[in-house]
């Protein structure tokens, strides 16, 4: 019986704690494949036209290197449309990005668009 209820209150703390470490995962992350350090990186609804926030400022140094991933904020599940910004004031955009709950969505330099330079 002492076994018993060691068992019972050992996987009544680990159950939570478990539960608690899944639901924080890792969030959504921006994976940078192209060519060059995005400076600049907002998010609209697919086809609205409603950017957000720079998303770069959410890195130590506000750039996103090549292979390097980016914690994305304040973004829910969904379709997105993507404004690339670089340093060299080159802009581009990237369309109909699928954006998964605590996943990773990559953006290179084949999925760039409409490029000003």
């Amino acid at each position: 019986m002492p076994r018993a209820l060691i068992a019972i209150g050992v996987a009544l703390l680990v159950l939570p704690a478990a539960a608690l470490a899944q639901s924080k995962g890792k969030g959504i992350r921006l994976w940078n494949l192209t060519s060059a350090t995005i400076s600049s990186f907002e998010l609209s609804p697919a086809g609205k036209n409603e950017w957000g926030q720079n998303q770069t400022l959410n890195d130590k140094d506000k750039e996103v290197d090549h292979d390097e991933r980016l914690r994305i904020t304040g973004v829910e599940p969904g379709r997105y449309d993507a404004k690339v910004g670089y340093s060299s004031a080159r802009q581009c955009f990237v369309r109909d990005i699928e954006i998964k709950a605590d996943a990773v969505f990559s953006v290179s330099d084949k999925d760039l668009k409409d490029c000003n330079k």
